[in-house]
């Protein structure tokens, strides 16, 4: 896998930051139990979480061009949609816990 650009943007500006930072993408998108096209539909999905708009585009064409069709990044996004927005739904429910009105 290529270098993301934001680490590679690291470079210049502080050796030793960006080499670690290369070892942990190295890390984290190497061969394990979890195959690369897992990976980014992981990523990808915390981007969309995350509100980070260039990475889910980044990581979708990405996804695309490794043979995940459109439908599967809807369904990935779904899933995460419905993940976050019941993760609000749970705390929202604290406003109501031990109110005796």
């Amino acid at each position: 896998m290529d270098l993301l650009p934001f680490i590679s943007a690291i470079k210049d500006r502080d050796e030793k930051f960006f080499e670690l930072m290369k070892g942990l993408q190295e890390l984290v998108y190497s061969d394990s139990t979890l195959d690369i096209k897992t990976k980014l539909m992981i990523s990808l999905a915390v981007d969309a979480a995350e509100g980070a708009d260039e990475g889910v585009k980044s990581i979708s064409n990405v996804l695309r061009h490794m043979g995940v069709s459109d439908d599967t990044i809807a369904e990935i996004l779904r899933i995460t949609y419905f993940t976050k927005a019941n993760s609000t739904l749970v705390t929202s429910m604290a406003a109501f816990k031990g109110n005796n009105t």
